[in-house]
């Protein structure tokens, strides 16, 4: 993998670049749809190239190692094979569930012992397996496994957890060299810098993480319930650590309003449930605010759901029909949304590039929040 950075925009910390991996190329900024169990919910393979124009999907380490297991996902050829995802495809480290159970796992040194969601069966992951779990399921870019804080956190123990986390790194790094890729494409690991909402502990993760010079970087840890201004303060501070050479990707975050103040940290790179989650409840985000489709004030409204559509379910699809389906729990109304608000999210990088490159970006950016926030 490789990042090309294209250009930084005047008055903020805003770029625009290139991923280059076996799979294709990302323009960035990007946002990734979650594809958690190997598919993006409510949402087709072909709709997520052709409607949505996603460049990179998730999938998650822990979930497909339960479900549909490592030997069925080896015997496919990999994820990309099992789901028809011919484009690049990234892959978290299974870190966050082990922050998500923290009532059913047992942390040590060796790793997390842990019982499955599903059936209660005892499991472990170690930095090494969970490594060999990635090599299997075959992204081209995997996370090294970490512990991801909860907040509030002690600085005591946010500061322990760090130093685990760092030497996790040590063994995923090693175990990285000493495997090789399953199916003749290029995987990248990508280091995580953690340490709660401390400064000295995000400084001392983000110096480390960069000297390991990694293909990109990532900031985790972030978006667990702390106020936004302090992530934003956390995540700006990591930013001007990190190389300005490496992608740099802030995960979990978040809302439009998160992604474009953090664009204009420097971020390069965002995932987030979100969009489909919350359209499947009837929360849409438009360029002019957000929707709850299920108010009574869109029973009557036959105008399209976003006139300015970023999507052909916008025009295609009134709001009115789309709280029907959402109000009588069809499925086709999860699809609709779902369909709508991830166009509305690579619309919204996507403008956000195309204004960093005209070097327009803050001004842009400073009027679109404004929008954005409001209740419809």
């Amino acid at each position: 993998m490789q990042f090309k950075l294209e250009k930084t925009c005047p008055g903020s910390s805003a770029r625009a670049g290139k991923i280059t991996t076996d799979h294709g190329n990302i323009q960035t900024p990007i946002f990734m749809p979650v594809g958690t169990a190997g598919a993006v919910k409510a949402v087709h393979i072909k709709e997520l190239k052709e409607d949505v124009k996603a460049q990179i999907i998730l999938g998650n380490t822990y979930h497909l190692y339960l479900r549909p297991g490592l030997d069925v996902i080896k015997n496919a050829g990999g994820l990309h094979k099992f789901n028809g995802w011919d484009k690049p495809l990234l892959t978290d480290s299974g870190g966050y569930q082990v922050y998500s159970l923290s009532k059913t796992r047992k942390l040590n040194e060796n790793g997390v012992i842990f019982n499955s969601h599903i059936d209660g069966s005892k499991h472990t992951f170690t930095p090494e397996s969970v490594i060999d779990t990635q090599r299997i399921i075959g992204a081209d870019i995997m996370m090294a496994f970490d512990e991801c804080t909860p907040y509030p956190c002690d600085y005591e123990y946010a500061d322990k957890s760090l130093d685990l986390t760092h030497r996790w790194l040590e063994r995923c790094l090693t175990h990285v060299k000493e495997t090789e890729p399953l199916y003749g494409h290029g995987q990248s690991l990508f280091p995580i810098v953690q340490g709660s909402v401390y400064k000295d502990l995000r400084k001392k993760s983000a110096e480390t993480i960069a000297g390991h010079n990694a293909d990109g970087n990532a900031i985790g840890g972030l978006s667990v319930g702390e106020p936004a201004e302090m992530m934003y303060e956390m995540t700006d501070m990591v930013c001007n650590i990190l190389p300005k050479d490496k992608a740099r990707y802030l995960m979990g975050v978040g809302t439009p309003v998160n992604i474009l103040e953090s664009i204009a940290l420097g971020v390069d790179m965002f995932d987030c449930v979100m969009p489909t989650r919350n359209a499947r409840h009837g929360l849409l985000y438009t360029k002019n605010g957000i929707i709850n489709i299920k108010n009574e004030k869109w029973k009557k409204d036959f105008s399209p759901l976003d006139e300015e559509g970023t999507s052909f379910v916008d025009k295609q699809y009134s709001k009115a029909y789309l709280r029907h389906l959402i109000r009588s729990q069809e499925m086709l109304g999860g699809m609709i949304g779902s369909l709508h608000n991830l166009s509305f999210y690579l619309w919204l990088v996507g403008e956000a590039r195309k204004q960093i490159l005209e070097g327009s970006f803050v001004e842009w950016k400073n009027k679109m929040v404004r929008q954005l926030a409001i209740r419809l």
